[in-house]
């Protein structure tokens, strides 16, 4: 009898129809089902050129064609050309129970980086990835085979590790990829922001640009500018917040929110009613706490030469804003177009400079404390008690300087037109950082 069943063994361990799962190292039954192709030495000849065949004959037996189609279906349609090589990566783990090395998770990864690139969500790359796993498992060899519930718990466990680490390697490629993409378009949007606000665009180039980031650049446009102790970035909270905001306002077209040279800047349509007053009020929410923010909101001009004109303009009030340290924290160009007329000539205002206030200079430690007691003056209406508590000085040194002031240059601040020159200059020395 002992002998019967030697051979016995010998015959059931020689056919390969018999053949058991992976996991056989610790199976406690001895028998006729205990060998697998990851035994070493079991007496088998050419065991490497069997398992070889093993592997290429039960990969035939799964239908992977249809799996991957039937995958592809049930994610809702979505044509992915990884799945066949999937599958047959979970059929070579399934009979030896090794994970997929190196070289199957980097082509795994570029399955994923090519998903990206042609456009699929990552949802349904997931979706499409496990639909091809829960129905390839049955078929699997490694599955079909096993005898024994340690087999097949071995398979599984092996299976679904390869799964896991297969999802993740695709999510790694399809997520390298995206940033890629989103790095690329970040950098054209930049490069036609900056394009866009220093006129560098043709009419014919910048329709075809503009209409990329769902701005028309026909029609009038306001250009509104912040400006803040720290520099707004794109990406920042403060970006992020006031774009989120107005998009979910007022829509995807006509309306560009970026930051540059780190100002945070709005292009809308003038159509867009609200919008700026939207725009400095979320801008406040996040930075209203910024004593140094200012916001200047540009007048509508027409076409793309309009849109660079109204950003000159919001930018330049935030500029006057803070040389001549005003109190208000939101500045229109139309209520300071008198400022914009002086700086128009350059050349004639820095004449009027340095006639009227050029004899300060003789004033022991130079013209700044008389300049800015001037500036206090004026902007207090002329009255010396309120520039005195501005300059928190006395009022007798405020009086004493505005003497020296006469002394010095012979204008009288109580005559109109010498006055009104006084007062011309100051406002032209402060925006043109004279003394220097």
């Amino acid at each position: 009898m002992a002998g019967h069943r030697q051979g016995e063994v010998s015959r059931d361990t020689a056919d390969p129809q018999r053949v058991a799962g992976p996991d056989v190292a610790g199976s406690d039954v001895a028998g006729p089902d205990v060998a697998g192709p990851d035994v070493v030495g079991a007496g088998v000849a050419g065991a490497g050129t069997a398992e070889q065949d093993i592997a290429e004959q039960d990969i035939g037996e799964l239908d992977i064609a249809g799996v991957a189609a039937r995958a592809g279906a049930d994610a809702g349609g979505v044509r992915a050309e990884w799945v066949p090589a999937y599958l047959a990566l979970l059929v070579e783990v399934s009979l030896t129970g090794r994970g997929p090395d190196a070289a199957a998770l980097a082509r795994v990864r570029a399955s994923g980086e090519a998903a990206a690139r042609d456009g699929l969500p990552l949802r349904a790359v997931i979706d499409v990835h496990l639909s091809a796993t829960w129905l390839a498992w049955p078929d699997l060899p490694g599955i079909a085979r096993a005898r024994q519930v340690s087999q097949l718990r071995s398979v599984g466990q092996a299976v679904f590790k390869a799964a896991d680490r297969s999802a993740l390697a695709l999510v790694e490629g399809y997520e390298t990829a995206q940033r890629l993409v989103i790095r690329r378009e970040e950098a054209l949007r930049r490069e036609f922001i900056d394009d866009l606000l220093h006129g560098r665009l043709t009419a014919g180039t910048l329709a075809e640009r503009a209409e990329r980031f769902g701005l028309r650049p026909t029609g009038g446009h306001v250009v509104c500018v912040a400006e803040g102790g720290q520099p707004f970035y794109d990406g920042g909270p403060v970006a992020r917040h006031v774009e989120g905001a107005l998009l979910s306002r007022f829509g995807v077209r006509d309306l560009l929110v970026a930051t540059k040279e780190g100002l945070l800047v709005c292009v809308a349509a003038d159509h867009a009613e609200g919008m700026a007053q939207a725009f400095v009020t979320h801008t406040e929410e996040l930075a209203g706490e910024d004593p140094s923010l200012r916001i200047g909101v540009g007048r509508a001009h027409q076409g793309p030469a309009g849109i660079v004109r109204s950003y000159e303009e919001a930018r330049g009030v935030v500029t006057f804003a803070r040389r001549l340290e005003l109190p208000e924290r939101v500045l229109h160009a139309s209520e300071l177009l008198v400022l914009q007329v002086l700086l128009r000539d350059n050349a004639a205002i820095t004449e009027l400079v340095e006639s009227v206030l050029g004899p300060l200079r003789d004033q022991r430690g130079g013209p700044g404390v008389l300049v800015d007691t001037l500036f206090a003056y004026f902007a207090c209406g002329g009255v010396s008690t309120e520039a005195a508590r501005r300059l928190h000085v006395g009022v007798r040194t405020v009086t004493y300087r505005l003497q020296r002031v006469r002394t010095l240059t012979g204008y009288d601040l109580n005559h109109p037109i010498q006055r009104h020159a006084v007062e011309t200059a100051t406002l032209g020395a402060r925006l043109l950082g004279w003394p220097g």
